[in-house]
C-alpha cells in the first residue's frame, strides 16, 4: 500500500500516542515511520519512567492535565497493561535557594492556585509535617510542599509498545528504521519521500523532536527550536523498601536547581533527572556522554535532603528536549496546509502524550481538536516573531 488517509512521522512518545488514536478511526489506512528502531534512546521517549501529574502552575496545562490519564486509560483498558501507576507526588519548594524575580507562578503558591482553579484535592506540608509522612527526606525546616495523590509515573516504554501494539491490532502499518527525507505538499495528496519508498497521504502527522525542521524542510516551515541534553541517573540504593512504591512518591525539588526523582521502578534502583539542566545541541551532534557535573550536582543534592535514596550508580543516560523560545507546547496544523499537523514536546511533554496523541488525531481527521490545545498554536508570538526573547524557566 502506497498511499494512505494519515502517515504519521515518528514513533517516540505522541507519534506512537497518534497512531494508536488514529487507528481507532482509519484501522488499516495509516501508517508509521520510524527513522531508528522502535524503542529507540536516541530522543526523548525512551527509558522506564516520567511523571504524570493533574499539578501544574499554569491553566492550559492544568486544563489539558485530566484528558492525559483518560487518555491513557483507554490505551490501559483495551490492551490490558498497566502503564500508569500512582504513587502520589510531592513539589517541594526551597524558598531561600529560588530566585523570587524569575520564580513567578512556578512556586507553591501557583500551583495551588491551580489545584483551587481547577478543583483538583491537595495537601500543604510544611517541612516538619513532609518529614514525618516521609523520614527519607532531611529538609532544613524552611522548605514547604505540596502533595497531591493522583500524580504518579508513566512507563514510556511501555506505553510505546502498548500504543503501536493496539495500533497493529486495528491493521496499521509501522515501518521502523525508515528515515523520512521529505514531505512534499501536492495538490491532490502530501508526498512522503523516505531513502527507499514514495508515499503518499491525505494527512500527515508530524512528530520528529529533534528532527522536526529536517522533515519539514520541503513544506514550507521552519520552527524557532532549541535543541538541549539532558540526563537522569539511576542509584542502586540498598534502602529498597523505603523507595518502594508504596511509600516514597514522585517529586519536584524547585530550589537552587529544579529536580525531579522517582521510586524504585524499571530498575532496581531510584532515579533522579534535573529538568533544563543540559547544554544546546542538535539532533546531530549531541552525545551520549553523561555530563560529569551534573552527576556530581546530583549526588551533593542527595546526600544532603534523600541520603537513602542514594547507592552505587547503576548508570546515567542522556536524553533530548525540543523547546520553543515560550518552552510551550505546539500542537497544530500548518499555517496555509491544515494537511499537516505537527507537535513539539518542549521537554515536558510525556505526562500529556496520551492526550496530545488523541489532539493530533482529531486535528489530522477533522481539522480541530475537542482538546483544550488552543494555547499550542503555532500562530503565537513565541512562534511568528523573529525578535520574540527566548524565555526559559527550570
Amino acid at each position: 500500500m502506497k498511499h494512505y488517509s494519515v502517515i504519521v512521522i515518528g514513533c517516540g512518545g505522541l507519534g506512537s500516542s497518534a497512531l494508536y488514536w488514529l487507528s481507532r478511526e482509519l484501522g488499516g489506512s495509516v501508517l508509521g515511520l520510524e527513522q531508528f528502531a522502535l524503542g529507540h534512546a536516541n530522543g526523548g521517549s525512551q527509558d522506564h519512567s516520567r511523571i504524570i501529574r493533574l499539578a501544574q502552575h499554569e491553566e492550559p496545562y492544568a486544563a489539558l492535565a485530566p484528558h492525559a490519564y483518560e487518555a491513557f486509560h483507554t490505551a490501559e483498558e483495551e490492551g490490558g497493561l498497566q502503564v500508569v501507576h500512582k504513587t502520589g507526588g510531592l513539589i517541594v519548594e526551597d524558598p531561600e535557594h529560588r530566585d523570587a524575580a524569575t520564580v513567578g507562578k512556578r512556586n507553591i503558591d501557583g500551583y495551588v492556585e491551580a489545584f483551587e482553579a481547577f478543583g483538583f484535592e491537595y495537601e500543604r506540608l510544611d517541612a516538619a509535617a513532609l518529614m514525618e509522612r516521609y523520614p527519607q527526606w532531611h529538609l532544613r525546616g524552611h522548605e514547604r510542599a505540596v502533595f497531591q495523590r493522583e500524580s504518579g509515573l508513566v512507563d514510556p516504554g511501555k506505553a510505546n509498545a502498548l500504543h503501536i501494539a493496539l495500533a497493529r491490532a486495528r491493521g496499521a502499518a509501522v515501518r521502523a528504521e525508515c528515515p523520512v527525507r521529505a514531505v512534499v505538499p501536492e495538490a491532490d495528496s502530501i508526498r512522503v519521500e523516505t531513502e527507499d519508498e514514495t508515499y503518499r497521504a491525505d494527512r500527515v502527522v508530524v512528530a520528529s523532536g529533534a528532527w522536526t525542521n529536517r522533515v519539514l524542510a520541503e513544506a514550507g516551515l521552519q520552527l524557532p527550536l532549541t535543541v538541549t541534553q539532558e540526563q537522569v541517573t539511576y542509584y542502586a540504593t540498598p534502602h529498597l523498601r523505603d523507595f518502594a512504591p508504596d511509600r516514597f512518591p514522585v517529586f519536584m525539588w524547585h530550589g537552587a536547581h529544579n529536580f525531579y526523582g522517582f521510586p524504585v521502578y524499571g530498575e532496581v534502583a531510584t532515579k533522579l533527572g534535573q529538568h533544563m539542566g543540559g547544554h544546546e545541541t542538535t539532533a546531530e551532534t549531541r552525545t551520549f556522554e553523561p555530563d560529569p557535573v551534573r552527576q556530581e550536582r546530583y549526588r551533593s543534592f542527595l546526600a544532603e535532603y534523600l541520603p537513602g535514596f542514594l547507592g552505587p550508580e547503576l548508570y546515567s543516560k542522556t536524553c533530548l528536549y525540543t523547546v520553543p523560545p515560550d518552552q510551550n507546547f505546539i500542537i497544530d496544523t500548518l499555517p496555509g496546509e491544515e494537511r499537516i499537523s505537527v507537535a513539539i514536546g518542549a521537554g515536558h511533554a510525556y505526562k500529556f502524550a496520551g492526550a496530545i496523541g488523541r489532539a493530533l488525531s482529531e486535528l489530522a481527521l477533522d481539522g480541530r481538536s475537542t482538546l483544550p490545545i488552543a494555547p499550542f498554536t503555532l500562530e503565537r508570538p513565541a512562534i511568528t516573531d523573529p525578535g520574540f526573547q527566548r524565555a526559559f524557566h527550570a
